[in-house]
């Protein structure tokens, strides 16, 4: 146990600069890029804005609890149903920026695929979210 908790530990000490790195640009990155910029963005075509929401979602990266207040502002200001959710789901669960931490702790093949298989699923998320509102 003890063999298991000192290897762990050097392991964190290892990779602890590459997630203090992610941590910094993740804020500067919510920092630099206002919220309105996102409102801009969406147009009226929906194929487009679900690509295009999954797109951002994914270089953006955030929380969950911010993406409910984002995701309502979204929505009143007419970016529809189908941007929001794409856009929400691939920011909570797609890390571009995380990227090469992941890579480094998981390895790179599981890396990819991870955020790939996301990508894909938020896109899917986000139909079904339409589909099942019946809101196009």
């Amino acid at each position: 146990m003890k063999k298991a908790i000192v290897k762990a530990g050097k392991g964190l000490r290892k990779v602890f600069p590459m997630i203090l790195g992610t941590v910094l640009l993740v804020s500067l990155i919510s920092v630099l890029i206002p919220k309105s910029f996102y409102l801009t963005i969406f147009g009226k075509n929906l194929f487009l804005d679900l690509i295009i929401g999954s797109l951002i979602g994914s270089i953006s990266e955030g929380n969950p609890i911010i993406s409910y207040i984002l995701g309502g502002e979204l929505l009143t200001q007419g970016v529809s149903l189908l941007a929001v959710t794409a856009f929400l789901v691939a920011w909570v669960t797609v890390g571009l920026i995380q990227l090469p931490v992941e890579s480094a702790i998981l390895g790179k093949k599981f890396a990819l695929l991870r955020n790939i298989t996301a990508f894909v699923l938020a896109v899917m998320v986000a139909v079904i979210t339409v589909l099942i509102f019946k809101v196009f």
